[in-house]
């Protein structure tokens, strides 16, 4: 499974929403003169992320499962403060919010896949996936604090802080996508660190929206 075609597929969809999420944050920043939060970057990041937990699962990569199921529902909580959530119909958000957690519900207790095996894959040795998990906790912490700094406020942004956590976190998970041979997630990260690099050198100019 993990070499299948469609896992490779999977992924690289994903990839491609984070990718277009990114740049269009980093289009409207440049238009606008200072880092803004887009609403369309929160519903590009719910459908990149669904798909990249499921490309972590097939691919035994708990770092990269434990990522997207954590800030899965921060995406969420955000198209809330844009007051964007509740425009979805009712269905969609209830298949959004409850189809992350029958997957984990299924797989890991009526699925064919071992939970001791999911988290020490042989195909990664520990020293990398030790790095990868850290590399993961730091870039998944932007979010956490980006969501905190939101509440705090009251509306979504993207705060300088998240860009600091995110240059630091993606850089570790460029070197760890690299020793992992996957191409799909080091092309993702080498354009993310570019355009987190670039956010930071706006809002030290700029400020924020």
């Amino acid at each position: 499974m993990c070499d299948s075609p469609w896992v490779w597929v999977v992924g690289a969809m994903a990839q491609l929403l984070f990718s277009g999420r990114i740049l269009l944050q980093w289009i409207q920043t440049e238009q606008a003169r200072k880092v803004v939060s887009p609403t369309a970057f929160w519903q590009l990041s719910v459908a990149a992320s669904f798909l990249l937990f499921v490309y972590g699962w097939l691919r035994d990569d708990f770092a990269i499962a434990l990522g997207q199921i954590t800030t899965y529902f921060i995406y969420i909580r955000n198209l809330q403060l844009k007051a964007a959530w509740h425009k979805f119909p009712a269905a969609v958000r209830l298949l959004l919010l409850a189809l992350p957690v029958a997957i984990l519900i299924y797989v890991y207790n009526n699925g064919s896949r071992d939970l001791a095996a999911f988290f020490l894959s042989n195909d990664i040795p520990i020293q990398l996936l030790i790095w990868g998990l850290i590399a993961q906790l730091i870039f998944t912490s932007r979010f956490i604090y980006q969501w905190c700094h939101s509440e705090r406020i009251g509306k979504s942004v993207l705060p300088k802080g998240f860009w600091m956590l995110s240059l630091a976190g993606g850089s570790m998970l460029l070197v760890y996508a690299f020793f992992r041979a996957d191409p799909i997630y080091f092309i993702g990260q080498l354009s993310g660190v570019v355009v987190y690099s670039r956010n930071l050198m706006i809002y030290k100019k700029y400020g924020a929206a």
